[in-house]
């Protein structure tokens, strides 16, 4: 009898621990990030285990790279450590970086030129102050400021002049880029008729004739591009040699990088523009055992992380830490000098 009772006990047991592993699937699969993807946890380096955290962090536009690479860099931390990541689409990185001062993220994704804008209380943040509630974790890839268009007519930056032009959110890093690769050309805001508009609503607008060209920076190949190129022939437009020059001697945090031909459908001669960082911060409190662990987790698993997005091939330890402004956090710079790199820490 005591044997039947104890047979019986186990097949309860077992029956329960099926049900609770059932209902713990749906709700993970409910608040799984976008992007997220099944990895091999015998494949990750270990990061340290219990460490545990619920996160929200701040991206882009839905048809933008920071909001996708976000995705997925969430959801390889989230299935490989105790640290989960609540992805959200934003309006970008002068959204993000306000939005960490305000308590509202954990983590962001942001542009290098306007996070030093924004830590250092200069260039377009000089009249509201500095934010210095946001540390580094990390540069993650490079950002190419794209001037995309289907208009014929528009062949050079010049040619924006009179033009109806989408220049990003309001405050977003595409923002400020457009000001500074327009006054290259000694052109305003004021010469353009601008658009404010997400990168997704923007090559909708050009794939509708309703605007003649979007500012797009984002890492190349972008979303939102490379569906308006599968519908209507597209052509980034390149910056000269002699504004380059004026652009680079005028904002030295800017660097010059071609897009190869064949980054887009149809796209068939390369384009020359330039570059900024895309940048993973943290809320200056944010437990250094936390940021340690994101970016332990994400840097040494960089090979795995690119099987997921392309923009993961380009993670580096050594891009990560060069030419960065804002200080870092005390967690990333715990890992960083494991792998023998110092860093500015504030």
């Amino acid at each position: 009898m005591k044997k039947a009772i104890s047979l019986l006990m186990a097949l309860c047991l077992i029956l329960s621990l099926c049900a609770c592993g059932g209902t713990k699937e749906e709700a993970k699969q409910e608040s799984a990030p976008a992007e997220a993807a099944p990895v091999d946890a015998a494949t990750v380096d270990a990061a340290p285990a219990d460490v545990t955290a619920n996160l929200t962090m701040g991206t882009g536009g839905e048809a933008g790279t920071y909001y996708a690479f976000g995705g997925v860099l969430a959801g390889y931390v989230g299935s490989n450590t105790g640290v989960s990541t609540n992805v959200v689409s934003t309006g970008g990185t002068a959204a993000n970086i306000t939005g960490i001062d305000q308590g509202l993220y954990d983590l962001a994704l942001v542009q290098s030129d306007v996070s030093t804008y924004a830590f250092f209380g200069t260039n377009s943040f000089a009249e509201n102050g500095a934010l210095d509630t946001f540390r580094v974790l990390g540069a993650l890839y490079s950002e190419a400021v794209q001037i995309v268009t289907c208009n014929p007519d528009v062949s050079s930056i010049a040619d924006l002049k009179g033009k109806s032009v989408c220049v990003g959110d309001v405050g977003s890093g595409t923002y400020f880029n457009t000001i500074d690769v327009l006054a290259a050309y000694d052109l305003t805001l004021d010469d353009i008729t601008p658009v404010y508009q997400s990168f997704g609503d923007s090559t909708e607008s050009i794939k509708d004739g309703k605007i003649d060209a979007a500012f797009i920076c984002a890492g190349a190949p972008t979303t939102a591009i490379t569906d308006l190129a599968t519908a209507k022939p597209v052509k980034l437009i390149s910056i000269d040699d002699e504004h380059m020059a004026k652009l680079l001697d005028a904002c030295p945090w800017y660097a010059a990088l071609t897009i190869p031909a064949g980054t887009y459908a149809g796209f068939d001669e390369d384009a020359v523009t330039i570059t900024v960082k895309a940048t993973l911060v943290a809320r200056a409190d944010l437990a250094d055992d936390v940021a340690y662990t994101i970016v332990k987790t994400v840097f040494d698993n960089a090979d795995a992380i690119a099987e997921l997005h392309g923009k993961g091939a380009e993670l580096d330890v050594n891009f990560a830490t060069d030419g960065i402004a804002v200080p870092f956090h005390a967690g990333a710079a715990r890992y960083f000098a494991e792998v023998g790199i110092d860093v500015n820490v504030g």
